[in-house]
């Protein structure tokens, strides 16, 4: 069912430091600035060859990573992106061996205009899980 490690995401409580860290600190190829209002938050993307890091801040106070901030001031590993031929037939596998779907149970857009899913860390040995269809 799964595929390649799409991206692993970073929360960060200043977007514009982390950005410069590593694009003009350690040189890799940064994209522009996302805002993902669905998702509330802020996105770049870090370019790495084999994979991306996601660098999450954010947006607004109502924010999904709000409480992460809030347990982790400095920031940290937030998630990671596994790739699925199908969202839907991803998703419904981790309903049937008892995976809990995060939200409403529906796909969302993710930041690569894919549909996307998270799920629950209590099912997946303590780590977040986003399924990007691609």
């Amino acid at each position: 069912m799964i595929g390649k490690l799409n991206h692993i995401a970073i929360a960060v409580p200043n977007l514009d430091e982390a950005v410069h860290l590593y694009r003009d600190v350690l040189g890799a190829q940064v994209s522009a600035e996302e805002d993902l209002p669905e998702h509330g938050v802020t996105t770049v993307f870090v370019e790495l060859g084999n994979t991306k890091l996601e660098l999450l801040q954010a947006l607004g106070d109502n924010s999904p990573i709000a409480k992460f901030m809030a347990a982790n001031p400095a920031g940290g590993i937030h998630h990671f992106c596994l790739e699925v031929d199908d969202i839907n037939t991803a998703m419904q596998t981790a309903k049937q061996n008892n995976l809990r779907v995060l939200g409403d149970g529906k796909a969302k857009t993710g930041a690569h205009d894919k549909p996307v899913i998270f799920i629950h860390p209590k099912d997946t040995l303590g780590c977040l899980v986003e399924f990007e269809q691609v």
